[in-house]
């Protein structure tokens, strides 16, 4: 029995292991990314805040209704006299009684007050459609961040598969050297060779091992960045190359104007934001109407002529009292603080347009280079075989040579070191030719068509 559940335990184990170990295509790894990295959430969260607050501008349209309850006890010594509105010394109703008194009594009081305006000439409109320019221009520059994220993505898992293909390159020339070394020591040691070129060997294949482990360790860094992107860890990261290690088809991706590219998108909403916030500026110089309704009652514990009731009197509030108005207020000397923050707005406007132009032009220059660099890629992988054939022929005959006595262990490294090489730059460039086109993707804004390549779709 106890057999039978520690073997059920490690087929558990087993089958978890294989779950967090399974391979990781680009697109997969692009979409974790985009669903956990700590910056598209931060995106989101402002696009939803933005659109809270078109909400909250909404809410200008309804009425305001303010309720109150008070009670205090108080003197009630009244004078004749103007006194301007100040939060300080509170005001007293009643007329002026002959005779100043420290006794104080009992005051109630209880109201509302509904206001409401019924026009506006278009602000709190204004102010709605500003907040709704917000909340575009917060969702354009989710835009930005997603591409950001995809890109930083998509670049650590080519640079993992390009760590990969770097490490068979230099295990193949660590293995050749190994079998050289064999050799050479045969041959030293029955005094065929030189001692000398059996020291030679030695730091020749200590030189592949090296080569390897940088090899190895860029694997680690590529393997790390990548982790970080998706919120995972290093170790559970196995990348499936797919139809990355061989070329892409011949046809690059569709066109696209430099205006669809989320940069360009994002800073086009700016430009619209700062219009909205001029707009309310313009229907900001406008007198302000107010619908204003209130009811209320009042209770004291003095009477007019100064007589004073019993010791409870005034705590209830028995004399009540209704009205209804329009209130109309107009804040004339705002003229000029409203004409320099239009002249701000419009300085703005100006400076995000030449800004837009600016990024227009530039987008349109990296699709530009990113073109050229796909084409040079291709090129590049086009010959790379060439030149591992050539190499691969190089080693094969410095090698019958050396066994022959023809020639040297130098002639012997070199071909080796330029096989090894050559090995190398025939895998890096047709992952060159992917890196050129995931870069044409973000010059154009959308690695969407890269992905499905990268998939074989």
């Amino acid at each position: 029995m106890w057999m039978g559940l520690f073997y059920a335990l490690f087929l558990v184990a087993a089958a978890q292991a294989q779950s967090r170990l399974s391979p990781l295509t680009l697109e997969q790894a692009v979409a974790t990314a985009l669903d956990k990295y700590p910056g598209m959430r931060v995106s989101i969260e402002q696009v939803s805040a933005a659109a809270a607050q078109v909400e909250l501008a909404r809410t200008g349209f309804l009425p305001r209704a303010d309720f109150l309850g008070q009670i205090n006890r108080s003197t009630h010594n009244n004078v004749f006299g103007m006194l301007f509105p100040q939060p300080v010394i509170s005001p007293i109703s009643g007329p002026v009684l002959p005779v100043h008194s420290l006794g104080s009594v009992w005051g109630t009081a209880a109201g509302v007050l509904v206001s409401w305006e019924p026009f506006d000439f278009g602000l709190r409109s204004a102010g709605v459609k500003a907040a709704r320019a917000a909340q575009a221009a917060a969702g354009a520059q989710t835009g930005v961040t997603r591409l950001q994220v995809a890109a930083a993505t998509a670049d650590a898992y080519l640079s993992l598969l390009a760590a990969h293909q770097t490490v068979l390159a230099a295990e193949g020339g660590v293995e050749r050297m190994r079998v050289l070394e064999t050799v050479v020591d045969a041959l030293v040691q029955n005094g065929l060779r030189p001692g000398v070129e059996a020291s030679r060997t030695r730091a020749g294949l200590a030189a592949a091992e090296n080569q390897l482990i940088r090899a190895q360790e860029a694997v680690a860094v590529a393997r790390a960045a990548l982790a970080s992107m998706m919120g995972a860890k290093a170790a559970d990261i196995v990348a499936m190359p797919g139809p990355m290690l061989e070329l892409p088809p011949d046809a690059g991706l569709a066109a696209s104007s430099p205006a669809a590219h989320p940069v360009a998108v994002a800073q086009s909403a700016s430009i619209a934001e700062i219009q909205a916030r001029r707009h309310v500026l313009d229907r900001s110089y406008f007198p302000k109407f107010n619908l204003q309704g209130t009811t209320y009652a009042r209770g004291t514990g003095v009477q007019p002529d100064g007589a004073t009731g019993g010791a409870a009197a005034g705590l209830g509030p028995n004399i009540q009292n209704w009205g209804i108005g329009m209130t109309v207020t107009f804040s004339l000397f705002d003229y000029s603080s409203l004409k320099a923050r239009k002249q701000i707005e419009d300085s703005r406007q100006r400076s995000a347009q030449a800004r837009y132009e600016q990024i227009i032009q530039d987008v349109a220059g990296e699709i530009a280079q990113a073109s050229a660099m796909l084409d040079g890629a291709r090129r590049v992988a086009m010959n790379t075989p060439i030149q591992l054939e050539a190499a691969r022929a190089a080693g094969r005959q410095a090698m019958a040579r050396y066994k022959a006595g023809l020639g040297g262990i130098v002639e012997v490294a070199d071909a080796q070191r330029l096989l090894t090489q050559a090995e190398a730059e025939d895998a890096l460039a047709r992952l060159s030719v992917w890196r050129a086109l995931m870069k044409l993707g973000i010059a154009q804004g959308d690695l969407t068509e890269f992905l499905r390549k990268s998939a074989g779709k």
